[in-house]
């Protein structure tokens, strides 16, 4: 593991109280009628403590750092990087949702590199959130760091809180768009995206 991650994580872990978690997963296993000195589950409070470190990893994360490193362009043609796989966390349940994003930009004299669109998907999957609210702040952040004509991003996901709870409808998915800029009144380049998105 590189020095720069190792010295992430020890910072990560400095903000997650990871003694609490264990003691409220010790809680909660006594609270479902579970002993947590079974055998099975003597080292579950530790496991989660460290999965919800990684998981929430995004809650003390700025996507301005990923948004930094841009390239200078001479043309302004529509980019589209579609997709993008992420996991988050429901706020309402903590049970995840998953599935794919899709991000097109036009550029204004400026381009991100490939990998950075994804890491501000990570920036915002990484924490408890709803799939609404995550798809406006990825489109707002673009926005407000690289500056472009306008952005587009569609995410698609399934919710664990509909498949194996409540109404129990596995392989429903939840679609949300959000517009900024030149894509915001034009219906044209909307369709344009859409219709990328659906090609092999």
């Amino acid at each position: 593991m590189s020095t720069a991650k190792l010295h992430w994580e020890r910072e990560r872990n400095k903000m997650v109280n990871q003694d609490k978690i264990k003691e409220a997963v010790k809680l909660l296993l006594e609270a479902i009628g579970e002993d947590p000195l079974r055998e099975g589950l003597l080292d579950t409070p530790d496991r989660v403590a460290r999965m919800y470190t990684e998981i929430f990893s995004g809650m003390d994360t700025d996507a301005a750092e990923p948004l930094a490193r841009v390239f200078a362009v001479e043309h302004n043609e529509m980019v589209l990087e579609k997709d993008i796989g992420f996991y988050s966390m429901c706020e309402h349940h903590m049970l995840p949702f998953y599935g794919k994003a899709h991000i097109a930009y036009i550029p204004e004299g400026k381009v991100l590199g490939l990998s950075k669109l994804a890491r501000v998907v990570e920036v915002y999957a990484r924490r408890l959130q709803i799939q609404e609210q995550m798809t406006g702040q990825i489109a707002d952040a673009i926005m407000r760091y690289l500056a472009p004509q306008g952005v587009m991003v569609v995410l698609e996901a399934e919710h664990m809180c509909m498949t194996m709870r409540g109404i129990k409808k596995p392989g429903s998915r939840t679609i949300t768009i959000a517009n900024r800029g030149v894509f915001e009144e034009n219906a044209l380049l909307q369709d344009r995206v859409i219709q990328m998105i659906k090609m092999d």
